[in-house]
């Protein structure tokens, strides 16, 4: 322990104060964000997605009376608000502290589907929850999250500190298995829109979860035995491994909830609203894994054809 303490404190040392502050600022702007998924799922676990029929304000005031449906619905745009605004701060610290020039067109991009998210947001009420529109909110939402999840990895320490090469010599590479990993969980997060928007059944949410849970355990063994001593490699992993599975239970929880006779409403709200947010938690861990898989492995490079065997042939 008190070598990884040293460890952690040699990284943090090579940032300086703007770029320590603009991590932690990261790392808020993303719980701030899971906290907005949670509200999101709220409104739609509790059926409020119309108790508010005005859109930008709600009933015409900046804060009506908090009362029923209202709670869930006019809360959520109060923490939309929020996290629109932090994703601003976002932007202008970027360009106070950050070097990268990528890294800022990275800030504007999340500022841009932020400013999409709310738009999509005023049109589920303007158009009364047109299930397109609903489920391209709820899955620019877990992208966003993914983004915000991001940033604080590119912001961190350990990224700016330079990677740890090793060289990947199984098939398939990591990079395409990470990189399909994280394609399936957003075609999951996708399907579970689609379901709690009933624009789908649940069957193939749940069939697709156990094919998602089966790449993530491969992706994650490959890793584990190829490079077990990679410290970034095997803690993204075990990170990503351990919010899988918990939220297959937490789906598998949220389905019995549903299929009982006599459904507890209370039950049914509490473990979707957390499925949904261990979902999103399942992307950017997700996304997290890949972009370190990116930045450590090398596949392998097939070694040249000695010039003696080429002119036997």
């Amino acid at each position: 322990p008190a070598v990884r303490i040293h460890q952690a404190d040699m990284q943090l040392g090579l940032l300086s104060s703007k770029e320590r502050w603009l991590h932690r600022y990261g790392g808020a702007l993303a719980a701030a964000t899971l906290l907005l998924i949670v509200a999101g799922a709220s409104v739609t676990s509790n059926e409020a997605g119309l108790s508010v029929p005005d859109w930008p304000l709600s009933y015409g005031k900046v804060m009506p009376e908090m009362k029923g449906g209202v709670f869930y619905e006019h809360g959520h745009r109060m923490v939309a608000t929020a996290v629109g605004m932090l994703t601003i701060g976002l932007v202008v610290f970027l360009h106070r502290a950050e070097k990268r020039v990528w890294m800022k067109r990275l800030g504007w991009a999340a500022l841009g589907a932020v400013i999409a998210q709310g738009v999509l947001g005023g049109l589920t009420v303007i158009y009364l929850l047109p299930k397109a529109i609903s489920i391209f909110h709820a899955c620019l939402a877990q992208l966003f999250f993914a983004t915000t999840c991001a940033i604080a990895v590119f912001t961190s320490p350990g990224w700016k500190a330079g990677p740890e090469i090793v060289e990947d010599h199984k098939w398939p590479s990591l990079r395409s298995l990470a990189a399909v990993t994280s394609a399936l969980l957003l075609l999951q997060s996708l399907l579970g829109a689609a379901f709690r928007h009933r624009a789908l059944g649940v069957l193939p949410h749940v069939l697709f979860a156990f094919v998602v849970a089966g790449v993530v355990t491969m992706l994650a063994l490959f890793t584990l035995t190829q490079f077990p001593k990679h410290a970034a490699l095997r803690k993204a992993a075990h990170a990503l491994v351990g919010v899988t599975f918990v939220q297959v239970l937490l789906g598998l929880g949220a389905l019995l909830a549903r299929m009982r006779e006599v459904p507890n409403p209370a039950e049914i709200v509490s473990t979707t609203v957390v499925h949904v947010a261990m979902g999103a938690l399942t992307l950017g861990a997700s996304v997290v894994f890949t972009l370190q898989i990116f930045y450590h492995v090398r596949r392998k490079p097939v070694p040249a054809e000695a010039p003696e065997a080429a002119l036997s042939r």
